[in-house]
């Protein structure tokens, strides 16, 4: 078979990359800090709000983002469109720190972190509970998804018979990893809406609906293509390398109709429950917003002619993100209010942390993509 990606090459530790490190620094120095004096000490979480923006954007929103391998697993392994190959193996190295970064984010918002490993230990575990099955099936996935990038690392290595034994015995068993690699997302993604219809009247009815698990899922989708785009436009620019405009073109194609789907769904259902969009302030204006995002990149993307240029499809992949980002943050954090005295703003610090564990995984890619041969050839862009 031949090859369809090469390693980059090139220097790793560049100035860019130092200046993530020293952002990833500050962020390592204050998550010891959480860990020698607690919680209260470097957020401004309560017992109103036991999860803010860490478990937000982290593990909600980094796994979305981390969605380019699924997503693009159910294009290519289930639609059979094979044409798209060459984009799976950079959408699961996005997806790969995506979701490792938010399983480790996970320890720095319990409280007693020690007790973590009670997860995988049946007789403590509650089976009934929506948060262990959200739980399991990511740190499950994580595992999954290091495998699925395991032969692109052994790869790198051409010199060395043992890690292509190896690579050949493990691509044996691909068939089996990726079937469990599409099922695991379709679960914890879906249950992660779930998680907010317990919230009850505490959830804007803006937000509070029984479709969550439909709206969560099919909403990681379209952000795991759009990251996917997005991840191709800037690598082309940022390594100078040829745009795979074709390609992200047609995936641009897929993206309408999911976007489409989904604010046809959206719609009916606040039409059906009578949800107050016009008419609940601050809430209403997060609302619109976060819709007008995503008619952007269904208006840009519907157009042929505005798919095939990279300005749309940056725009409209962006724009798409941001959509999929604020649906979260609006779900979980804006839209919830858990009653009188109790509010919540990130400390700095919590920030801090948050931009700290998006360089570790700027980090990473730059590694990989230099170090194993993830990006297309060009001559298969």
């Amino acid at each position: 078979m031949v090859e369809e990606s090469q390693p980059l090459g090139g220097k790793i530790v560049t100035k860019p990359f130092l200046v993530l490190a020293a952002l990833a620094a500050v962020g390592v120095v204050l998550m010891l800090y959480r860990y020698l004096y607690g919680l209260g000490a470097v957020t401004n979480l309560s017992d109103g709000y036991p999860w803010g923006i860490w478990i937000t954007y982290d593990v909600l929103v980094g796994t979305a983002l981390g969605c380019g391998g699924y997503a693009m697993a159910l294009l290519v392994y289930i639609f059979n469109r094979w044409e798209y190959h060459p984009l799976v193996r950079s959408a699961v190295l996005t997806s790969v720190f995506g979701y490792t970064l938010a399983g480790v984010a996970i320890f720095l918002d319990i409280g007693r972190y020690w007790n973590g490993y009670h997860l995988f230990l049946p007789w403590y575990v509650n089976f009934n509970s929506v948060l262990v099955e959200v739980a399991l099936c990511i740190a499950a996935y994580v595992g999954i998804l290091w495998l699925e990038l395991a032969p692109t690392v052994l790869e790198g290595h051409q010199d060395n018979p043992k890690a292509q034994r190896a690579r050949q015995r493990l691509e044996r068993w691909l068939p089996v990893i990726v079937a469990l690699g599409i099922l695991l997302p379709t679960m914890h993604q879906s249950s992660l809406g779930t998680l907010m219809i317990i919230a009850g009247y505490k959830l804007s009815p803006l937000w509070q609906t029984p479709l969550l698990p439909l709206l969560f899922l099919i909403s990681a989708i379209t952000m795991g293509f759009a990251v996917t785009v997005f991840e191709s436009i800037l690598s082309s620019l940022a390594f100078k390398r040829p745009f795979e405009t074709p390609m992200i073109a047609k995936v641009g194609g897929v993206m309408v109709w999911l976007i489409g789907v989904y604010l046809a769904i959206r719609l009916a259902d606040l039409l059906l429950r009578g949800a107050p969009v016009f008419s609940s302030g601050f809430l209403s204006s997060m609302f619109i917003l976060e819709n007008l995002l995503y008619v952007v990149p269904l208006v840009l993307l519907a157009s042929p002619a505005y798919r095939a240029n990279l300005r749309s499809l940056f725009v409209a992949s962006s724009s798409l993100l941001l959509a999929g980002s604020l649906y979260r943050f609006n779900a979980f954090l804006v839209g919830y209010s858990a009653g009188p005295g109790w509010t919540y703003f990130p400390a700095l610090p919590e920030i801090l942390i948050t931009l700290s564990i998006v360089a570790l995984e700027l980090m990473g890619y730059l590694y990989f993509v230099k170090r194993y041969p993830v990006l297309p050839k060009a001559e298969h862009v």
